[in-house]
């Protein structure tokens, strides 16, 4: 064996090195640096994706996305009351959603119908996760699974709606906002 180096590649020069960030190219969030609630967040909308285009029972629903990969990686609880809840309550949720919307609820994405439905049911069920966050996980799932500008209609949906479920802690924000320099 010899004790010279290697030669580098036939071109002689490397690979440019890749920056490690925790976005991809689309600006959505890499698996690594997703939380156990974020990963929850996604397979709930896969599962509400399923109920909205397939009319699948929940039950079913429920046993199919517990078999997928990287399930066990996701907050199970959140991932439950997430889903259970924006079906059971659907009705009530397209009902706040819909007076945002511009356009017919047929006409939104199954998509970005179950972000919203997301939103909606954690501003009403989870005052531990601020609103902000919320709004926040909607968006990056949106980018990550919607249609090219569908987070901006999520967007715009979701900050109209968090007023009146979320009305003290909003309002605590925008004072926040005038006090800053």
């Amino acid at each position: 064996m010899s004790d010279t180096p290697a030669k580098p590649a036939a071109s002689g020069k490397r690979p440019p090195r890749q920056v490690r960030t925790g976005t991809t190219g689309t600006g959505a969030r890499k698996a690594a640096s997703k939380s156990v609630r974020s990963r929850a967040r996604e397979f709930a909308l896969q599962g509400m994706y399923q109920h909205l285009v397939g009319g699948n029972p929940t039950g079913d629903i429920d046993a199919f996305t517990r078999d997928l990969a990287g399930f066990h990686k996701a907050d199970s609880a959140h991932y439950d009351a997430l889903l259970h809840g924006c079906i059971e309550q659907a009705g009530d949720l397209d009902a706040l959603i819909l007076p945002l919307l511009d356009r017919k609820m047929a006409e939104i994405s199954p998509i970005e119908h179950g972000i919203m439905w997301i939103g909606a049911w954690e501003f009403l069920h989870c005052p531990d996760v601020p609103w902000r966050v919320t709004l926040n996980e909607c968006i990056e799932l949106a980018k990550e699974f919607g249609g090219t500008d569908g987070h901006k209609y999520v967007n715009a949906v979701l900050n109209g709606l968090a007023p009146q479920l979320r009305p003290a802690e909003v309002e605590a924000d925008r004072q926040r906002g005038k006090a800053r320099p």
